[in-house]
């Protein structure tokens, strides 16, 4: 479904209350997960900008080759068509891996751009409002996989999620609305290594999950 630009969120549906005790979580990002996240997205542009480029690159490459077998080489001709075809898959996948490593959005962009790419392939509607800034590959990693496994999660029918993220001093605060809050475990598991601290309001249906990341 495709995301809609920002609009005001919905009202607090209730008292807030904490989705069970945080999971111990440390004042400041760990070194360790630090590297982690940049690990993931230099494997990433890796995957992205060496080996994609070349398959890219092969593709039209072999179209010049097929326009220069003689037309009585039909078998010839069709290998080269069977070729091109099975490079586009190749590399179709590579992206998909890519993406799904550290998405090439999420990198060049930023965090808003990369939730509302993934707000598109979700199976409910999704409107999505996300400040401008940037915060690190570690925090806006963290933080695009939380979302992105709440809203693989849900199924079609579901009501309609609002997805909103802005800075909040030395924190950044991601909050997903009408969502059911058990999916609060999944995001304390993304966000609990770099500190993150998630609450959860609302019924086992439906709620609102928030994170708050540390920046620095």
């Amino acid at each position: 479904m495709p995301a809609s630009s920002a609009g005001d969120p919905p009202a607090a549906a209730g008292p807030a209350h904490a989705d069970g005790p945080p999971a111990a979580a440390s004042p400041r990002p760990s070194r360790f997960e630090r590297e982690h996240w940049q690990r993931r997205l230099r494997l990433q542009r890796q995957l992205h900008d060496g080996a994609s480029l070349r398959i890219s690159a092969l593709v039209p490459q072999l179209g010049v080759v097929r326009n220069r077998v003689p037309a009585a080489h039909r078998d010839l001709d069709a290998s080269i068509e069977g070729l091109q075809d099975q490079l586009h898959t190749v590399l179709q996948e590579l992206r998909e891996i890519a993406r799904a490593i550290y998405p090439p959005l999420l990198d060049e962009a930023g965090l808003g751009p990369a939730l509302r790419e993934c707000a598109e392939r979700a199976e409910v509607p999704v409107r999505v409002d996300v400040a401008p800034g940037r915060y690190g590959a570690a925090v806006e990693g963290a933080a695009y996989f939380a979302v992105a496994d709440c809203l693989a999660a849900l199924l079609p029918g579901s009501p309609p999620v609002l997805v909103t993220a802005r800075r909040d001093g030395d924190e950044l605060v991601v909050a997903l609305s009408g969502v059911p809050t058990r999916l609060a475990a999944g995001v304390r598991d993304h966000v609990g290594g770099l500190g993150g601290q998630v609450r959860a309001d609302g019924g086992p249906d439906t709620g609102t999950i928030e994170a708050r990341i540390p920046c620095a």
